[in-house]
């Protein structure tokens, strides 16, 4: 896995080497980088060179590698959980930023080939649609449940019987702040159905904050560290615990003492 794979550690886990100077703007040291990018791996996607594995996990790598250049600390746990992984899997995770997107290929394509459940205007995106689409995401509306459900279940199972994992996001929106209530159980479904296990993944990517004017182009703030942690797979049918409330746990363990704030709220 490139530079992330070369430094881990026995048990899976990999932080950022000290001794990088964060610019004084960080955001131009990043946004004008990362467009170039987008842009030329939509051009590869249009002549038909930039659909392989290979260039997908690679170009996510090169987007974590300059966000360390731009002095952004990366702290990552359990990948070994990924490398004990014997067939494709549900990753069912919280949702913070944009990097989940662009960045979380980097970290589990090279061991397993992943997917996304994502939302339709994601793959009409002008820029990003194209790699988005080259993909095969299973795309949902978030406007009609019982469909959507139907949608994941056919194309979530047809994307794991080809040995691709699905990482799906419950929450459907990000949000710096998790809500259990709105945490739904739309992974645990798909697990069951398919017949694969689940892997958990709690991380803090508030470091990359939504913009104003251009929602994933906000404030890059350095001094945020992402950590992602992966928990042991499980299967749903398997499992001692209610594998929600399993998945739930240690999300809410991970940012909790990440000093992510919980709410109770509804909604």
């Amino acid at each position: 896995m490139g530079k992330v794979e070369h430094q881990l550690s026995s048990d899976g886990h990999y932080t950022t080497p000290a001794g990088v100077h964060p610019p004084l703007f960080p955001g131009c040291c990043f946004y004008p980088w990362f467009i170039r990018l987008v842009y030329r791996y939509r051009v590869a996607v249009r002549n038909g060179s930039g659909h392989s594995d290979e260039y997908f996990s690679s170009r996510s790598l090169e987007i974590i590698r300059r966000l360390e250049h731009c002095g952004v600390r990366f702290v990552i746990s359990g990948l070994d959980h990924i490398r004990s992984l014997d067939g494709p899997a549900v990753f069912v995770s919280n949702h913070m930023s944009t990097f989940e997107t662009v960045g979380l290929p980097g970290i589990i394509h090279p061991i397993r080939p992943i997917t996304f459940v994502v939302k339709r205007p994601l793959v009409r995106g002008f820029l990003f649609g194209p790699i988005m689409r080259s993909r095969d995401p299973v795309v949902v509306t978030r406007k009609n449940p019982r469909a959507d459900l139907a949608t994941v279940f056919r194309e979530g199972k047809r994307r794991l019987d080809q040995g691709i994992s699905i990482v799906l996001f419950p929450q459907g929106t990000r949000s710096r702040t998790f809500k259990r209530e709105a945490f739904n159980s739309l992974g645990v479904k798909l697990a069951r159905n398919s017949g694969v296990p689940i892997v958990p993944v709690a991380l803090k990517t508030d470091c990359w904050s939504n913009g104003v004017l251009i929602r994933p182009m906000g404030h890059i703030h350095v001094k945020r560290s992402i950590r992602i942690a992966f928990a042991p797979s499980f299967h749903v049918n398997e499992s001692q615990w209610d594998p929600q409330e399993r998945i739930v746990t240690f999300i809410m363990e991970k940012l909790s003492e990440w000093g992510v704030r919980i709410s109770s709220e509804t909604g």
